[in-house]
């Protein structure tokens, strides 16, 4: 399990995990399976999402407030919020 992993995997796994939930955005073609609207997203802030949780600066982020939101402002309201 994850406590074998080195500390330094252990923060790899836990970024990678987060991209993951990152990527589940409330796509437009989605709305009828998810009841969720689906939402645009320029690519330029999908990119800086991505190097904010790769560079680690969102490590003390929850891993749900990643699942089904739209830009890294809304993970961060999310997580502001629980």
């Amino acid at each position: 399990g994850m406590e074998e992993l080195s500390e330094e995997d252990q923060i790899t796994v836990m970024r990678a995990r987060k991209i993951q939930r990152f990527m589940a955005q409330p796509f437009h073609v989605a709305e009828h399976f998810t009841g969720r609207k689906g939402v645009y997203v320029p690519l330029e802030e999908t990119i800086r999402g991505f190097k904010m949780i790769v560079e680690g600066e969102l490590d003390d982020v929850p891993e749900p407030a990643f699942y089904m939101v739209g830009t890294i402002d809304e993970v961060l309201a999310r997580a502001r919020r629980s």
